[in-house]
């Protein structure tokens, strides 16, 4: 175990589940360049809110370097890492909702009924991918409510009610992170559910798809959290081009 890092695992060039691991560790790692590199550029208000982008996907390009060798080590889905890497950057992504509404009056209360929600959420859902699979669709629900909960709070709830307060370039961000959070996070239950057998049939196949769960979480997590940064740059820009 202590070599498994030290070496260099060679992968081989059809091996599209590995590819996926290596453009998410560039990509993520590219984003956090950049997001840390504009930190300058924007008022203080909104430097923490980029500095936060910026450990997000910094984060996980770290967890992604390590996925990347052990699959191509083991051949077998890194569910451990993956998962710290989630108990780390999911509550991130919760924390920029409360960052962008601060100003609107968002109390940390909010901020940590995201990311308390967020906690259950990834524990559950680990607990049923990762130790309980026999009872993957009872951690599954627990997990899914916790998921539900939180889009309840933003797309309906406290969140929403502050962004449509604050209105403006505020607004339409909080709006275009709701919709990351109700699309964009759909691909995690999806991964679960793919990567648990109990499912739709069979483990590893869902509507009549063979589908590689790692896949889908790869590409769900390089949507998910470089969109998140480039939402919250975006504002950030805006509203220091309005000031």
């Amino acid at each position: 175990m202590t070599n498994l890092f030290l070496s260099v695992p060679v992968m081989a060039t059809d091996d599209y589940v590995g590819f996926t691991f290596f453009v998410g560790c560039m990509a993520m790692m590219a984003a956090s360049a950049f997001f840390f590199l504009s930190m300058n550029s924007f008022d203080r208000k909104w430097k923490t809110s980029i500095l936060v982008s910026g450990l997000i996907t910094f984060i996980a390009a770290v967890h992604y370097y390590y996925m990347r060798d052990y699959w191509a080590s083991t051949g077998d889905s890194p569910t451990f890492f993956r998962y710290v890497d989630w108990i780390l950057t999911v509550p991130l992504m919760c924390v920029e909702f409360y960052l962008i509404l601060k100003a609107a009056g968002a109390g940390k209360k909010l901020m940590w009924t995201l990311i308390g929600a967020s906690t259950v959420m990834l524990v559950t859902g680990y607990w049923g991918e990762g130790v309980d699979r026999d009872n993957a669709q009872i951690w599954g629900l627990v997990s899914g409510l916790a998921y539900f909960y939180i889009v309840y709070l933003v797309a309906a709830g406290e969140a929403k009610e502050l962004a449509t307060k604050a209105g403006g370039a505020v607004l339409k961000a909080h709006n275009t992170l709701v919709k990351f959070l109700i699309i964009g996070w759909a691909i995690y239950p999806i991964g679960y559910m793919v990567g648990t057998s109990g499912w739709y049939g069979a483990e590893g196949e869902i509507f009549g798809m063979e589908l590689a769960m790692d896949v889908i979480y790869n590409v769900g997590d390089a949507i998910n959290k470089i969109g998140f940064g480039l939402v919250v740059y975006a504002l950030a820009t805006a509203s220091t081009q309005e000031a």
